[in-house]
């Protein structure tokens, strides 16, 4: 699955990333449901909304994408456990509503309850043009050619691929990527790229990783 959390809790938007990760989703966060707006407009199986947030709080931003259209299941987080709190959260638009302190084992189970309920099945394999990713067996082909790749660039490689044709910047890759806060001049995003080019692009006619000067990288095959 690849999930949208939105999440003013740095602690408990860390957590939910980390046992997303090992289980072999994908999960971008953000901290303000201005940016998770925003956010939501990319295709996402799942969005964990927070409901009390800074500036708009959840309650507000579900009614908000309800009201634009948006069908994106949306799972309710809260302290706020009263009856009365929950029809809220259900009435703004969420179609389910977990109150805080929960069992990760629990958070999963309704994650995959409401991506089975909309009827989609989570990808196992993403194509990049010759570029086969296969997630489960965390296999990485193209043209039939195996690439061997370390942890943190299969994650890398991953990431672009889900966000393929978009320039992913900088900040996106640091916060989804290396799941914390690195300091915005290291070279540590350069120097993984660079890895991951060599292995991916090198020998091949056509490149498809791609720089984006001031702006980031994109992973595609349209040049």
């Amino acid at each position: 699955m690849r999930i949208l959390i939105i999440e003013d809790d740095k602690e408990a938007a860390a957590y939910m990333v980390k046992g997303l990760s090992e289980h072999g989703h994908v999960a971008d966060h953000v901290r303000d449901a201005e940016t998770g707006m925003i956010m939501a407009e990319s295709v996402y199986d799942v969005i964990v909304l927070d409901r009390m947030l800074p500036g708009m709080d959840g309650l507000q931003a579900a009614q908000r994408l309800r009201a634009e259209g948006l069908g994106t299941p949306i799972l309710f987080l809260s302290a706020l456990g009263e009856v009365d709190d929950r029809v809220l959260g259900l009435r703004a638009g969420g179609d389910d509503y977990l109150v805080k302190p929960f069992a990760f084992s629990e958070l999963l189970a309704r994650l995959e309850a409401l991506a089975r309920r909309r009827g989609e099945e989570p990808k196992t394999e993403i194509c990049v043009g010759d570029l086969e990713i296969h997630l489960l067996s965390r296999r990485v082909t193209r043209s039939g050619q195996r690439i061997d790749l370390q942890p943190r660039e299969f994650k890398l490689l991953e990431y672009l691929a889900r966000n393929a044709d978009r320039v992913v910047t900088r900040t996106m890759l640091l916060e989804n990527v290396w799941e914390y806060n690195f300091d915005p001049q290291t070279n540590v995003i350069d120097v993984h790229v660079s890895r991951l080019r060599s292995k991916i692009d090198k020998g091949f006619e056509l490149p498809l990783l791609h720089t984006v000067r001031g702006a980031g990288y994109r992973l595609s095959d349209k040049g």
